[in-house]
């Protein structure tokens, strides 16, 4: 299957086409009801939540406004979600207003299509999700056509947006990494598109270039002028829904499958990033947070009491947010043992440290 998009993009399966021209409809019939309520004051919620009024928050302290970034957080209404977003939400207010941030508005995409909980405490657009059946269990596979819709329908005042996801934390102020036309990105070391080019060819043709055109890179995070992602955005959503349908594609990709689709749909628009090692740490490999700017915990943190590693085997003390599917950390973690990482001792400080100050973080969203 395959969504309309641009030229690169292939040719759309005339089934979906219908069900997304369905959807289409939908989403900008919820879009403007909502809006209808929102200013009605008769609606059960606004559609971008919040106090900050649809994300128009202060920026750094003495933060050009040319060089501000809007950040875009995509998620879903399980509550395995919801918890993560509110504590990167938390960070991310409490680092836009500190000097060397270039941090400006803040939204949650919501791509379940309905509001959750949380419309009031994040500034939030709801979108709607793929057709029913069509990202095939892969719930990530709804994150560019999440962006697709927010783009044409949010009234976004920077130039530039980081894409940005519910594990991230911010550790200190985030400056616009990104050069003019060219976008900032962390480097993934298991994106490795010169190893898989047989397979990449069926979606970036020869004329486009060798395949080392392709960045090493998923979405996310990434820094990158809304101009260019309005371009890359459908063919992102399209050469992933491309790949999902390629059965050899898929068992290759499994689950970055989709951080190889922005990695191509980039290169189909001749856009190359700079690759910041800087950008992010992954903590347990990654031991210290201190030349960083995003701590991302989607590894499980699995240590002996006398603070070894055992990775793959429940440790004596542990911190995975797979931990919490049905229900958020509790406050006040215990802190690992002496000889652990200085990233993973940060990382539960940090979650306590939001948990502490949210406000109804024990209440039922």
């Amino acid at each position: 299957m395959m969504l309309t998009g641009r030229k690169n993009a292939g040719k759309a399966s005339p089934y979906l086409l219908i069900l997304i021209s369905v959807g289409c409809f939908f989403a900008t019939y919820n879009f403007l009801t909502m809006v209808g309520h929102s200013r009605n004051g008769d609606g059960p919620r606004k559609l971008l939540g919040g106090g900050d009024q649809g994300g128009a928050v202060s920026s750094g302290s003495g933060s050009d406004p040319s060089k501000r970034f809007h950040v875009a957080l995509t998620a879903t209404d399980a509550l395995y979600s919801q918890w993560q977003s509110r504590i990167m939400y938390y960070w991310y207010k409490q680092m836009r207003g500190r000097p060397g941030s270039d941090m400006g508005g803040f939204t949650r995409i919501l791509h379940s299509g309905k509001p959750d909980g949380l419309m009031d405490e994040i500034p939030t657009l709801v979108v709607d999700p793929l057709p029913e059946g069509a990202d095939r269990g892969y719930i990530v596979l709804n994150r560019p056509w999440a962006f697709v819709q927010w783009l044409r329908k949010a009234n976004i005042k920077e130039d530039y947006i980081l894409m940005a996801e519910p594990d991230h934390i911010f550790v200190k102020p985030l400056p616009n990494l990104a050069h003019g036309e060219e976008p900032a990105a962390f480097p993934f070391f298991y994106i490795k598109p010169t190893d898989n080019e047989k397979i990449l060819r069926k979606f970036f043709p020869e004329e486009k270039g060798p395949v080392s055109n392709i960045d090493p890179i998923g979405n996310s995070p990434v820094i990158i002028q809304k101009a260019q992602l309005e371009k890359i955005a459908p063919s992102w959503m399209n050469v992933s829904l491309q790949m999902k349908e390629d059965a050899e594609t898929d068992k290759a990709f499994g689950w970055v499958l989709e951080m190889y689709a922005y990695a191509v749909a980039s290169a189909l628009h001749g856009v190359h990033h700079s690759l910041r090692k800087d950008f992010m740490i992954q903590p347990p490999w990654d031991a210290k947070s201190d030349n960083t700017f995003i701590i991302h915990y989607t590894y499980g943190c699995d240590y002996s009491l006398k603070g070894e590693l055992t990775y793959g085997k429940i440790g004596e003390w542990r911190f995975d947010k797979r931990s919490y599917l049905r229900s958020p950390p509790p406050r006040n973690l215990s802190l690992p043992p002496p000889g652990v990482p200085e990233s993973v001792a940060t990382l539960v400080k940090m979650v306590n440290g939001a948990t502490a100050n949210i406000v109804g973080w024990d209440d039922e969203i």
